[in-house]
């Protein structure tokens, strides 16, 4: 049996037997993106509201998701504030798509950072209305935490720049909003290796998101499955307890052991 069925991610009361979330965008082809998911198995997977046609069943993306078998995390990618999130949200909802979202609010277009104020804002709404808001920040600590308080039901700290496959720059404040986190961390954007996704969940990210890394790999699928086992090794990991780094060696066995063979 594996392991992961034993600890499910719980997001909202609801339980995910996979701790990939995948993302939809820049697939080469419908058939792409539906082989990926298939190998991830994922529980999980976000679409960009703005890049997709959510009342068109044949919709390139929409269509490749089994909407009974996957939850849809509709995200409010390209917003530009927290007035065009709440828009957006409130669309996918109306779509009857979902009640989850996954608050993007990125006035920057170069370098997509998140922006905290706006974010926070958009959340402050979108949870008195009733949404499962999860929401996409730079590793801030404080940020995440007024965001829990605010009724977020996780928060998605980024390991670097939307696209950027660099890793975990952010790897110390991400540390420190697992340890003060009561809500599910999910680190999002950045993550270029499976190794990547291994180490996130290795210092008790509960979850990763990953899309370019997956999508524009020679061989999306085989890469989709690559993820999946780093994500599960990780865990498994955290889980076992990693034993400590130390600045001295340490012999791995003793003399007096040896002198017994």
């Amino acid at each position: 049996m594996n392991d992961t069925k034993r600890d499910p991610l719980r997001i909202a009361g609801v339980e995910l037997e996979s701790r990939l979330i995948l993302g939809t965008g820049k697939f080469s082809s419908r058939e792409s993106l539906q082989r990926a998911i298939e190998r991830s198995e994922i529980s999980m997977i976000t679409v960009a509201l703005r890049r997709v046609d959510i009342a068109n069943p044949d919709d390139t993306i929409i269509s490749a998701i089994d909407t009974k078998k996957y939850i849809i995390l509709p995200n409010t990618s390209g917003a530009q504030n927290a007035e065009e999130a709440v828009r957006l949200a409130r669309i996918a909802r109306a779509s009857g798509i979902s009640d989850w979202i996954k608050l993007e609010v990125t006035p920057d277009p170069k370098y997509l950072l998140p922006d905290g104020e706006e974010t926070l804002k958009a959340a402050l709404i979108l949870v008195r209305e009733g949404f499962k808001v999860m929401p996409y920040i730079n590793a801030d600590p404080i940020l995440a935490r007024k965001l829990e308080n605010a009724g977020a039901v996780s928060v998605m700290p980024l390991g670097s720049p939307i696209g950027t496959n660099r890793g975990l720059k952010t790897i110390d404040q991400i540390r420190i909003i697992i340890e003060q986190s009561n809500v599910p961390v999910i680190v999002d954007a950045g993550l270029g290796k499976p190794s990547d996704a291994a180490m996130a969940m290795e210092i008790g990210a509960d979850a990763v998101l990953v899309n370019t890394a997956i999508a524009t790999a020679g061989d999306p699928a085989m890469m989709a499955e690559a993820f999946k086992n780093a994500v599960i090794a990780g865990r498994m990991a955290y889980r076992a307890g990693l034993t400590k780094e130390s600045d001295a060696a340490s012999a791995s066995g003793t003399l007096e052991w040896i002198s017994r063979l």
